[in-house]
């Protein structure tokens, strides 16, 4: 049923649509792409308050509405429409999944406080894990006498986030930790990006002080990557779309030889293969967040599978998009590069397509196979 648009997840798309359009459109995400946080605060209160998007998959208990992935894949993709720029995948896709698997395996109540604080829009969190250039490190930063010391790179919006997840070596094993983000000791460095609209960070620690959350840190961060892979492939689709949409308005418009080049027939090719990667990578998305919401043990699978495809499909389509809109796609003046440079680093966020057919084929058992 989680591949079926109900009346209900239209009216949000609806809804989000207008207010997006309204208050988030690409030319917002200029001006705040070219400021150092690339965050609008007083538009991040009013998704909370206004819509409750922070909170729409925070338990009900916690101060959110208690849906599910299926909804937020909504959200997502039509931030991908507009490139929505915020820290929005850090705090929603990241953060959240990653406080409620501690707090569903801890003894004590800290990350409550995480949840309650992303409901209602007062926290901006994120999630630092990544060493040495790797997604797939595990932890050198180490815990000891409830302080931190180590590097993460990558991290999104690390340097201006109130609240950070970190994992940590703590006893042999890994661990989680909430790190307020003003805490002694810690320095936030922005990183340069290709998609500016997205930012990440570097984070060093030198004895800061920090709260245990879970002690099963792995099955934390497993979670929390996976529904995060699952968000960001509805957030390609949204994009995705969009240079679809782009693109097919252009060549109906732009003319050559005396006629619209839509009218040719290697044009319409072009397009059709475009429309195929929306709606394949639209399947392999919608599959993901179904498994997020009612089939946790696939999710690995669907995740990495939906990571994969969706990564290339964006790329390819807006790819075609610069190509297709001729001279004027290759212009500072065209949006077509924004919605290029956020495939192309999405592609490489939380590891490369080709690290995500390995970890596929190794779930499914194959061995040998060709992850290129």
């Amino acid at each position: 049923m989680g591949l079926v648009e109900t009346d209900e997840l239209r009216e949000l798309r609806e809804v989000l649509r207008r207010f997006l359009t309204e208050h988030a459109p690409v030319a917002e995400a200029r001006r705040l792409m070219a400021t150092r946080d690339g965050l609008d605060r007083g538009l991040w209160r009013r998704m909370a308050g206004e819509l409750g998007l922070q909170g729409l998959a925070v338990p009900e208990e916690h101060g959110g509405s208690g849906f599910g992935a299926r909804e937020l894949a909504v959200v997502f993709e039509e931030m991908g429409r507009v490139l929505f720029c915020g820290p929005f995948l850090a705090t929603v896709g990241l953060a959240l999944p990653a406080a409620e698997a501690a707090l569903a395996t801890a003894a004590s109540g800290e990350a409550a406080d995480v949840l309650a604080g992303i409901a209602d829009g007062s926290t901006v969190a994120t999630l630092a894990w990544t060493e040495d250039d790797r997604w797939d490190a595990p932890p050198a930063t180490s815990s000891e006498n409830g302080v931190l010391t180590g590097t993460k790179t990558y991290v999104l919006d690390g340097h201006t986030a109130d609240v950070v997840l970190v994992t940590a070596r703590r006893d042999g094993a890994t661990a989680l930790f909430a790190v307020d983000g003003d805490a002694p000791g810690l320095t936030r460095t922005p990183l340069p990006t290709l998609d500016q609209t997205r930012k990440l960070a570097r984070l060093d620690f030198d004895s800061v002080p920090a709260r245990l959350l879970t002690e099963s840190g792995d099955a934390a961060l497993a979670r929390a990557r996976d529904v995060a892979a699952a968000l960001l492939a509805a957030e390609q689709v949204g994009g995705a779309e969009r240079g679809l949409e782009m693109t097919v308005e252009y060549v109906k418009v732009r003319k050559q030889f005396g006629r619209a080049i839509g009218s040719f027939q290697a044009v319409k090719h072009r397009c059709a293969d475009m429309f195929v990667q929306v709606e394949s990578a639209r399947s392999a998305m919608l599959n993901a967040v179904d498994a997020a919401d009612n089939a946790p043990e696939e999710l690995p699978t669907a995740a990495a599978l939906a990571k994969a495809f969706c990564s290339d499909a964006y790329f390819h389509v807006t790819a075609e998009t610069i190509q297709l809109h001729g001279g004027i796609g290759f212009t500072w003046e065209h949006d077509a590069h924004l919605y290029f440079k956020r495939a192309r680093a999405s592609q490489e966020l939380f590891g490369p397509p080709a690290d995500h057919r390995r970890r596929l084929a190794g779930l499914v058992g194959i061995t040998g196979a060709a992850t290129a």
